[in-house]
């Protein structure tokens, strides 16, 4: 080998060590790893940064943007809310939420896919009594499987097409990856659903919410001009309220209670319904029945609307400016555009109009705010954040959302223009049609992931350059020597497979999809199987909580232990190359 390949092999080694002990995050090791490269002088200086332009790169970023503008215009609940019922036995539950699950992982980030309907998935098992640990990780599994079914589904496939037009001159297409993911994506379904879930070591009792600290508040929401709620009794409502697990408290009408039973009272505009949920639950009510969120009293106040505004929860201390005041005195409204719509005290919630009650030290409090101003908010209060906060659903975007995105779609499978032009024609939609506001653009976009993608790529486009790839073919070649080319496929996807578990899938695409292309080379084949091959396996992390974002992001709410996922995930991966194997040599042929 030569010096270059050395040093490079020694830094992807480095890289590969400092991954998985975990000590550092990901993009800062990334770029330590790319600055080193520079430094040594196997990364030409005046390359460096070209990763940060790579249309891998800048695909991701806009994907990320898209699916946070699918999901605040309601897109996800229009999808979800007639799918979804905890009457189901497990087996039917993880069908569903599973296909459902990896139908929207094909058109949006498997990540984003998987944190809307974690929520769901915990709302079903809570109130069907059972462990959320059976379900959470197959659903989990479910999105990384239908990632594979689009270009867009997952970074591996977008970084897969752009190493075939650098070495074939075109890209693979929207859906060329169709046909063998939804092979693969059907037989693991049918498996996770059957038999992987009762592999599943589960512990403690039945679900909480994972994004929920506090189970219920009591919260206001007001009939709105025109609503269809109008001349209806409350009762109706109980079907929805059911199935978003919230309780229907009382009826105020023009400042007063309602005396009587609340459920036959005929709803009218202005109506103040009190009812009882968690921050999830609420959003997904109001959204369903088509509420408004309370706003300010008084006139000068301003209008307080549901563009761009979370709900969060936060902690009162001692020094809080809010301390022994009440949200209407204090002003919250007219100076920060915020409204109190709960408060939880010492576990118990507060029954009484809510921006009239006195808070005090260690109340937890539900806050309407602005999604821009948030953390200043939170620093006014001076409280302590509870979590990151649930996004508000404006469903009077939602056929903007959808609309927009599956015009893009068709615009690219019709080859109308690139992924990157239409999706960013889509932002720009969504900011014009306010589906997204242009103060927080950026936030939806996972910066770290951009950095890791940004610094691995220039190292493994010097990998290649410098001979590096082939060494590593050729190392594939000698362990298949005699064999035939479909062998070389299967080890090059084993081998890849065990890279993603422990390294990154992204990282692991970076280092296969040359090794993939230079296999072919020397085996005087077609370079299209081999890495389909590898953007197959470098998506199929299913043995580790480390391998795959949406397998960390479960550890916690599933209450799962490291050693937990290979029960399920090592079964699978089996199936996946069973599965995969065939499928890419019937439609993609050596």
């Amino acid at each position: 080998m030569t010096r270059e390949q050395i040093i490079l092999f020694a830094i992807f080694g480095a890289l590969l060590v400092m991954f998985i002990w975990g000590r550092y995050r990901y993009d800062l090791v990334a770029f330590s790893g790319l600055l080193a490269g520079v430094v040594l002088g196997v990364v030409p200086a005046d390359e460096a940064f070209t990763g940060f332009g790579h249309p891998a790169t800048v695909i991701v970023a806009l994907v990320l943007i898209v699916s946070a503008g699918i999901t605040r215009s309601g897109g996800v609940q229009l999808i979800t809310k007639r799918l979804v019922s905890s009457d189901r036995g497990v087996n039917a539950h993880i069908a569903i939420m599973g296909a459902l699950g990896a139908v929207m992982s094909g058109f949006m980030n498997n990540i984003a896919a998987l944190a809307l309907l974690m929520p769901v998935d915990a709302q079903t098992a809570r109130k069907a009594r059972r462990a959320v640990g059976y379900t959470l990780m197959p659903l989990s599994f479910a999105t990384i499987l239908g990632g594979m079914i689009t270009l867009i589904g997952t970074p591996p496939n977008i970084l897969v097409a752009t190493f075939r037009q650098q070495a074939l001159g075109s890209p693979f297409r929207m859906f060329d990856f169709a046909p063998v993911g939804l092979t693969i994506a059907a037989a693991g379904l049918l498996f996770i659903a059957t038999i992987g879930w009762r592999l599943i070591p589960v512990r403690g009792g039945t679900a909480q919410a994972p994004s929920a600290l506090i189970d219920d508040y009591v919260a206001e929401l007001v009939v709105p001009e025109g609503s269809d709620l109008i001349g209806r009794a409350v009762h109706e409502l109980e079907p929805e309220a059911d199935r978003c697990d919230v309780a229907i408290l009382s009826l105020y009408r023009e400042g007063a209670p309602r005396y009587g039973p609340v459920r036959n009272a005929i709803l009218a505009e202005g109506d103040v319904l009190v009812v009882e949920a968690g921050p999830e639950a609420l959003n997904e009510f109001r959204s369903l029945v088509r509420l408004d969120y309370p706003k300010n009293a008084s006139k000068t106040e301003g209008q307080i609307t549901g563009e761009g505004m979370n709900l969060i929860e936060v902690v009162v201390t001692n020094d809080s400016r809010i301390n022994g005041k009440t949200a209407q005195a204090l002003g919250l409204g007219w100076r920060h555009q915020t409204i109190l719509m709960g408060i939880s005290r010492e576990g118990k919630t507060m029954r009484d109009r809510v921006r009239r009650t006195v808070i005090l030290p260690g109340d937890i409090l539900l806050l309407l705010v602005p999604e821009e101003t948030q953390g200043d908010v939170v620093t006014w209060l001076g409280g302590l954040p509870l979590a990151s906060g649930t996004a508000v659903t404006n469903e009077n975007r939602v056929w903007w959302g959808l609309g927009l995105f599956v015009l893009a779609i068709a615009a690219v499978s019709a080859s109308l223009m690139t992924m990157p032009v239409a999706l960013g024609f889509v932002i720009v939609g969504y900011v014009l049609c306010k589906v997204l506001t242009l103060q927080n653009l950026y936030t939806h976009v996972d910066w770290p992931v951009i950095v890791l993608l940004g610094s691995m790529i220039p190292l493994g486009l010097a990998l290649d350059a410098t001979g590096g790839s082939a060494v590593i073919a050729s190392a594939l070649l000698m362990l298949t020597s005699g064999q035939a080319a479909w062998v070389s496929l299967l080890l090059l996807m084993v081998v890849t497979m065990f890279l993603s578990d422990v390294l990154n899938n992204n990282a692991t695409t970076i280092i296969a999809a040359p090794v993939g292309i230079r296999v072919a080379e020397q085996l005087d084949v077609s370079a299209d199987p081999f890495l389909m091959a590898v953007a197959v396996a470098a998506s199929c992390a299913f043995l580790t909580p480390i391998g795959h974002q949406n397998n960390t992001v479960i550890l916690g709410p599933g209450g799962y232990r490291f050693s937990d996922y290979w029960r399920m995930g090592l079964p699978l991966e089996v199936i996946v190359l069973l599965a995969g194997v065939p499928a890419i040599l019937l439609f993609w042929p050596l």
